[in-house]
């Protein structure tokens, strides 16, 4: 046995971070994918990449879901709140776990997504899953992680800031969030082309306040 390291000195590859998310089209060829799908247990691992949550730690009535240390990259307790269609979409599925308990005389299942034949254990994988719904939806070049992008570019989209998005996905660094702030260049145009309007007098609004600032090339108003 060595007692050096036989690394040290060596120089790492440079990681080349993923900015691969979702755009508004690929979405909605997703959904559609995930909607028909076979295997609509699997689907709905997809729909909240959750595999190994249990039901214990979700509250449908206050509508958060509190994830544990252990499961967590930060290993600190990480507490989300929950979209009205992620209830409804928990709460359907607790109902058929139920049905299903009682149809075989048995326990409902600690594991939201239980891996098929086996109750006492979670989902370990949805490869086959992922790569059929991407194959269904024309989609390329997209991993299931990628999800996470895509959550983060929508959340960009609606105008909210690194800090609430960084406190949705559970970071804990605000420079973890940082690397989604190119997600920023769609709205940050809107807003300069909304200002560029209102100065050129293209703005089409009636307050006075366009009118106040509008100017011409050439002249002022």
């Amino acid at each position: 046995m060595r007692d050096d390291n036989p690394a040290k000195g060596v120089e790492r590859n440079p990681e080349q971070p993923r900015h691969r998310y979702l755009t508004g089209d690929e979405l909605r060829r997703l959904t559609e994918a995930l909607a028909v799908h076979s295997g609509q247990l699997a689907a709905n691992a997809v729909r909240g990449e959750v595999l190994s949550s249990t039901w214990d730690q979700f509250d449908l009535t206050e509508g958060v879901w509190t994830k544990p240390s252990s499961h967590t990259k930060q290993k600190s307790e990480h507490r989300v709140p929950l979209s009205a269609p992620a209830r409804k979409l928990l709460a359907d599925m607790r109902a058929d776990a139920e049905a299903l308990a009682i149809e075989k005389g048995r326990e409902v299942s600690p594991f939201v997504f239980p891996a098929r034949g086996g109750v006492l254990r979670p989902m370990t994988e949805i490869k086959k899953t992922w790569a059929a719904l991407c194959k269904a939806a024309k989609i390329d070049g997209v991993r299931v992680h990628d999800l996470r992008h895509s959550y983060a570019s929508m959340l960009a989209s609606a105008d909210l800031s690194l800090p609430v998005i960084g406190a949705l996905l559970g970071h804990t660094q605000p420079g973890t969030t940082a690397r989604y702030a190119h997600l920023f260049d769609d709205p940050l145009r809107a807003a300069t082309e909304r200002v560029g309007a209102i100065v050129t007098g293209k703005g089409g609004g009636d307050d006075d306040d366009d009118k106040l600032v509008s100017i011409e090339r050439g002249g002022r108003r």
